[in-house]
């Protein structure tokens, strides 16, 4: 067993490093050294995560207990604590700096130890697996009594790496691409195929668990499963409908409906659904579950497509809307009855034991139309495939005219690339250009908005280092109602308050309209936006979903050209 403060030993000098290749280097030598077993976790915890992207396991462990945990074995209190985290900025120093304060008398549970006991790998994971388990009343007290069981045994260092791993805020630099690379160093085996192992299992650690194993060969037989979501594929916009049907030569296109995303999974007769974050969401749709059950003449499949609602005269109701569906978990009879959702699918990924992902878009649509019958509620989207532009044009304005988004323009040809944001899959709204963007920070506002947050620092996402690079800051757009809204949404992320500026845990993503993009060394993307406008709040987009940024780059080339 490889003990934890290896883990945390690793992470530390990862810290201290700057260069990508050697970061890459120093993960694949610990993925060579650790045993199999323990290969999975090493995965996930490096990466900043406790479980993979699918699970529905959660630690459910927010700041406030985490502060009451660690004031329970330091003796500090949570008001000294709080202090800490201003000065530091980081939980995982604030950690370092209480457990030196921990007195001598302190009552902890290390009496119940051997002194030479060390944490491993599995102990931490065990534990904060144990604490997720954790349910119903009395809950909170109990997850605490556990994270208090598990600090007491950690060293100053260890605590430093277990208090972000906690928290979600691991933050060393390193994403899916140099993990993914650093799996392929280890075992040898092409990148390529790390990241085509990754995209059908959504699951890393999986991945390289295969890899050690039996190197290409093993990874090469992993595939999508059942009930274990994976990502959605995306699409790029497009400035123009002929030069993108010009581009393919000869394009489907579809109408984009501004609802949610929804992956559907239908064994038998178990439904499970899922959001574009991959959350398990079925349960708040039974209307839907109801339907797939009798509409989709499958054994098994997995399906992609948009739920969205309408209001009495046929126009697409706000987003909004749809997400109190998608978050309600009480008396959700009564929202199913008030907000009827109708499910628009346009793809298939996996039907009766075939994988279908390789096979092209127009090959999928056709087993799509053969195992969906038409319903109120569910129905095949319609699809035109030409090679005019004229035609693309109309059906354009007829979608706009309906009340909804735009269009899809997509090549005929094309694979299903889950997760991946390319040209095979095009968008054409009628408005700026946006960008879906993290937000990691704020600043108090001034005059009538005093006491509120009156704008927010925007961050595009880099998933090689796993980091968000600060690309500008929005306060237009927020009406006084998003005022109250969106400062009691980020009060609880605030991680650091310095007079009135704010640093917020990278948790939700806005929707932002802008004029331009601009090279500019401000911002640690090296880029800064031009008259930015907040649209939306995409409640459906994960921080890891948020526009990355070669995405910002190729917007930037594009405009120059």
């Amino acid at each position: 067993m490889t003990a934890f403060k290896e883990f945390a030993h690793v992470c530390s000098q990862i810290e201290n490093t700057s260069s990508s290749l050697e970061i890459t280097d120093m993960v694949a030598e610990f993925f060579r050294i650790v045993d199999t077993e323990e290969l999975p976790v090493v995965i996930h915890f490096i990466m900043g995560e406790v479980f993979p992207a699918w699970s529905e396991e959660e630690l459910g462990i927010g700041k406030g207990l985490y502060y009451t945990s660690l004031s329970k074995v330091s003796g500090l209190s949570v008001d000294e604590i709080k202090e800490i985290v201003r000065k530091t900025g980081d939980i995982g120093k604030t950690t370092i700096e209480v457990m030196k304060n921990k007195s001598g008398d302190q009552v902890t549970f290390s009496v119940f130890f051997d002194d030479n006991t060390q944490l491993s790998i599995i102990d931490v994971y065990e534990a904060l697996k144990k604490i997720a388990a954790i349910n119903g009343k009395g809950s909170q007290n109990i997850k605490m009594k556990n994270l208090q069981y598990i600090f007491s045994k950690a060293s100053p260092q260890e605590s430093q790496y277990m208090a972000r791993l906690v928290l979600e805020e691991l933050r060393i630099g390193v994403g899916e691409g140099i993990v993914r690379d650093a799996i392929a160093l280890a075992f040898d085996v092409p990148a390529e195929s790390i990241e085509r192992g990754f995209m059908l299992t959504n699951d890393m650690g999986a991945v390289g668990l295969a890899a050690k194993k039996g190197g290409i060969e093993e990874v090469e037989k992993l595939n999508m499963e059942l009930n274990r979501p994976i990502k959605l594929m995306l699409a790029q916009v497009t400035p123009s409908i002929k030069t993108a049907i010009e581009e393919m030569e000869e394009a489907a296109i579809e109408w984009k409906f501004d609802g949610a995303r929804l992956q559907v999974h239908k064994d038998k007769d178990k439904v499970s659904i899922y959001s574009r974050k991959l959350e398990n969401i079925t349960n708040s749709l039974p209307d839907v579950v109801s339907a797939v059950k009798e509409y989709v003449n499958a054994d098994t499949a997995i399906l992609d497509g948009e739920a969205f609602a309408v209001d009495e005269n046929g126009k697409p109701k706000p987003f909004q809307e749809i997400l109190k569906r998608l978050r309600r978990k009480y008396d959700i009879e009564i929202t199913t009855r008030d907000i009827p959702l109708t499910v628009k699918f346009f793809d298939i990924m996996y039907l009766n034991g075939d994988y279908l992902i390789d096979l092209s878009l127009i090959e999928r649509r056709r087993l799509l139309g053969e195992c969906v019958r038409n319903s109120n509620s569910i129905t095949v989207d319609q699809q035109v495939v030409t090679d005019d532009p004229e035609i693309g044009e109309k059906i354009y304005s007829e979608a706009i005219r309906a009340g909804h988004e735009g269009i899809m323009i997509k090549n005929p040809q094309s694979p299903y690339t889950p997760g991946k944001r390319g040209k095979n899959w095009l968008k054409k709204k009628p408005v700026m250009e946006t960008l879906d963007l993290v937000v990691i920070g704020g600043e108090w506002g001034y005059g009538r908005r005093t006491n509120f947050i009156g704008s927010y620092t925007l961050s595009c996402y880099d998933p090689d280092s796993g980091n968000f690079l600060p690309i500008g800051k929005v306060g237009t757009g927020i009406t006084d109602e998003n005022l109250v809204e969106l400062t009691g949404l980020f009060s609880d992320l605030i991680v650091v308050e310095s007079g009135r500026d704010l640093e917020f845990k990278p948790e939700i993503v806005f929707e932002v309209a802008f004029e331009e993009i601009q090279k500019s060394t401000n911002y640690e993307s090296g880029y800064a936006l031009r008259f930015p406008r907040l649209v939306s709040i995409r409640d459906d987009k994960s921080p890891h979903e948020a526009d990355t940024i070669s995405r910002v780059d190729e917007i930037y080339r594009s405009q120059r050209k």
